[in-house]
């Protein structure tokens, strides 16, 4: 067996070759048997993260880890298409939240289409498809009149219309992927289009659609990384708040006013920013969270509270480090990275500029 080739993981002032492969390293060693990635072991699972972190596993040329995760999900997917909220670390993937997050089911389709870019396998392709579309369908149930989704199905079936600008952001992002593996099958899906199109609009025009979180970091620049605003518009979002977020040296705030920065917040930043074409900006800010690297496992401590130069909380998760591989493997040129969070060849769906 060859070794993967990491060169694209090495980054100065981030990662050593050393520590790339530590941080894989740290991510293969939580990841079960079966194919799931919890948060750490002993926690729980939840779908959004555990594609984040497979994808990471792509980006470091651990290809076959990375599919036994999206073949995890094949194997527990909801007849209706969706996933559940939280799966308990354990080997009956006991459900601990049986709510069904829009964003979380959706998300399959960026991880499905990053692994496919990765490998060029078409038999993997074929295989994910089912789950792909069946979560797509599921997902664009909820959609809203004015384009936005929402955010949550409960287990009683009752479907919740408030909507979640990260959320929504997440899923246009997710939407894009799915029409690409439709693109790459000759399958069209023009109901997929007018859906992506519609969400845009509401992302990028009609904000009164959403719940209001704006002290949140992730309201602040999903809206880029979700790739619903580009060009100038991207970057007047970004400059607007950047003091607001953004504390010199340490990181990303997750929530304003409070003193807590985190690393998983920081690392979608940086890949944004490289999204605008700002791989400096990107480079600094993954800089200033490696405060958060614990030596040992190579992975990351969730947050900082740095009024109280305390880390919290005492958490090593699986997503953090993956979000981390993946701003640096976009930094350094990894193909299949670049072009999922990039967006080219990744299918806009119809304009919805004329919609009111």
């Amino acid at each position: 067996m060859t070794t993967p080739r990491t060169e694209h993981l090495v980054l100065p002032g981030v990662l050593t070759a050393g520590q790339a492969a530590a941080t894989v390293a740290g991510i293969l060693a939580v990841q079960r048997e079966d194919g799931a990635i919890p948060w750490f072991r002993g926690h729980h699972l939840d779908p959004w993260d555990h594609v984040e972190a497979a994808m990471a596993l792509d980006a470091a040329g651990e290809h076959e880890a990375a599919e036994r995760a999206y073949l995890w999900l094949a194997r527990h997917q909801n007849e209706d298409g969706s996933w559940y909220a939280a799966y308990a670390d354990g080997d009956f993937a006991e459900v601990t939240d049986r709510g069904r997050e829009t964003n979380f089911v959706a998300y399959i389709a960026v991880g499905v289409w990053h692994h496919y870019l990765s490998t060029g396998d078409d038999t993997f392709l074929e295989r994910m498809w089912p789950a792909v579309y069946a979560a797509v369908e599921f997902v664009l149930r909820l959609q809203q009149p004015g384009g936005q989704i929402g955010w949550r199905r409960d287990d009683d079936g009752t479907d919740t219309a408030d909507a979640l600008l990260t959320g929504s952001s997440s899923i246009h992002h997710a939407l894009r992927c799915a029409l690409a593996i439709a693109e790459q099958r000759e399958e069209a899906q023009p109901d997929w289009e007018l859906a992506a199109g519609a969400l845009r609009h509401a992302i990028r025009r009609h904000p009164e659609r959403f719940l209001d979180k704006n002290r949140y970091s992730m309201d602040w620049y999903y809206p880029v990384l979700g790739g619903a605003l580009t060009g100038a518009e991207a970057k007047a979002r970004i400059e607007e708040d950047w003091d607001r977020f953004v504390v010199p040296g340490l990181g990303v705030r997750c929530v304003v006013p409070n003193p807590w920065v985190t690393g998983g917040e920081s690392a979608e930043l940086a890949l944004a920013l490289w999204a605008m074409g700002e791989s400096d900006r990107a480079l600094e800010v993954l800089q200033s969270i490696q405060h958060l690297r614990d030596p040992e496992s190579g992975l990351y401590w969730t947050g900082y509270v740095f009024e109280d130069d305390a880390i919290w909380p005492r958490e090593l998760t699986t997503w953090t480090a993956g979000s981390l591989l993946l701003a640096v493997a976009a930094l350094g040129g990894h193909e299949a990275t670049c072009r999922v969070f990039g967006g080219e060849g990744l299918p806009v769906g119809l304009d919805s500029e004329c919609c009111v």
